[in-house]
């Protein structure tokens, strides 16, 4: 890997791609610290304030790259975003016309697109208006604030929301990878270390150093199962056309563990954070505990029910994404049509039931160690009661995963730039 860092800069387009990326994440990264207006410098200060420790407050400090504990405009995050695409998603499945959209392809797509960024300014209205009402905003913000100065907040927080959003689609149109992806992942990485160096100085050298060896295994873990496959053969039945013959070639289709990525992670992230967003907006303050208690998660503090249902969503949408990102019945289709089979298997229905049945099988695995990972530091964090370090497990699939896949499609280009002396090879 280090080997390619050269090369990344060397070739001219992939060169402007990736500055193009470091430098719209570096104004995401100042856009956290630009402070609300009517915020309240001493408790933005006071790092002990309950608003920034645990639960919801813990998620959204993680998610928002440090915008909670700063009262940025960023506080958000893109999470409504993120909301609003499972929203969208759903939908095509109780929809027509959302299910039309979904087959139209590209241009399908965009009108998606553009409904899932309209969905994201209501959500992102109804959220902040919770927050700066109820949530950990407003023990952040002046004492006394009037409804209109509470209605310039609100328009201030659903705008960051939008810049953030149009930030992630310009990465992904003219930078490297996954705009929305890698916003997370620079908001996730921008706050680890400070947890991890709270851990150091509040817990001692000896629990800091065992966290750093688990992390360590996790991260070789996440690797390994990030890589695996599953290879399909596949083979051409040879044919003539006119004087020459094709086909005879024996290739594989490379179904991988997690098929998923990140995305479950992500996705149940979202899920678990829409709770609180109706939590924000409930006048009653037992509901409001009472979806805190069970929903809020958040390092030592997670309740059960909590990790629980963190882990069936990883799960489920594992198996839903893998569905949408890989239909058995297509490929079977698009092998069949171009003279291929799978030994042993006769093409059409038979070889769409085995590619379903393989894929079903592989899934689990992957879908399953992502639960794991995801929720198993929860279990650490209660035998030390840490409250410092917030969603390990998933912070580090997150960012493991973000990098892996960044790093492919920096392999991509450059192979597809230098093939002929990947040939010569």
């Amino acid at each position: 890997m280090l080997s390619r860092l050269p090369n990344m800069f060397r070739v001219p387009d992939l060169r402007n791609k990736i500055l193009f990326t470091i430098l719209i994440i570096a104004l995401y990264r100042f856009g956290a610290f630009i402070p609300l207006p009517y915020a309240d410098v001493d408790a933005i200060a006071n790092q002990s304030n309950p608003a920034l420790q645990g639960g919801f407050g813990s998620l959204l400090n993680l998610f928002s790259g440090g915008a909670l504990a700063s009262a940025s405009v960023f506080t958000l995050g893109i999470m409504p975003y993120i909301t609003s695409s499972i929203i969208m998603q759903l939908l095509g499945v109780v929809i027509p016309k959302v299910e039309q959209w979904q087959q139209e392809g590209q241009a399908g797509q965009k009108k998606i697109t553009q409904a899932s960024r309209y969905l994201t300014v209501v959500l992102a209205a109804v959220q902040s208006t919770g927050m700066v009402t109820f949530g950990p905003t407003s023990q952040l913000m002046r004492s006394g604030i009037t409804a209109p100065e509470v209605m310039l907040v609100v328009i201030t927080l659903t705008a960051g929301t939008a810049l953030i959003m149009w930030l992630g689609e310009l990465i992904s149109q003219r930078g490297i990878g996954n705009g929305m992806s890698l916003i997370i992942f620079s908001a996730v990485v921008s706050v680890i270390p400070g947890q991890y160096e709270a851990i150091r100085k509040e817990e001692g050298a000896f629990v800091f150093g065992i966290l750093m060896l688990l992390t360590l295994a996790v991260i070789v873990a996440i690797v390994f199962i990030e890589s695996g496959q599953r290879r399909i053969p596949v083979e051409f039945a040879k044919r003539v056309v006119g004087r020459r013959m094709y086909g005879g070639q024996r290739t594989y289709i490379p179904l991988k563990v997690n098929q998923s990525g990140v995305i479950p992670v992500i996705f149940s992230s979202a899920v678990l954070y829409f709770p609180v967003l109706i939590q924000n907006a409930l006048p009653w303050e037992a509901a409001r505990n009472f979806i805190e208690d069970a929903f809020g998660g958040g390092n030592s503090s997670a309740s059960w029910t909590y990790i629980i249902i963190n882990a069936v969503l990883i799960i489920f949408f594992a198996y839903f994404y893998t569905a949408i990102s890989f239909n058995p019945a297509q490929q079977a289709d698009i092998i069949r049509k171009q003279g291929g089979y799978i030994p042993g298997i006769r093409p059409g229905p038979d070889t769409e039931s085995y590619l379903a049945r393989v894929l079903n099988r592989i899934t689990l695995p992957g879908a399953a160690f992502l639960a794991a990972v995801a929720t198993a530091p929860y279990l650490l964090l209660k035998f030390w009661d840490i409250n410092t370090l917030s969603y390990s497990g998933t912070s580090l699939i997150i960012t493991v995963g973000v990098a892996l896949e960044t790093m492919k499609q920096i392999d991509s280009q450059l192979m597809m730039r230098n093939y002929e002396g990947f040939l010569k090879q």
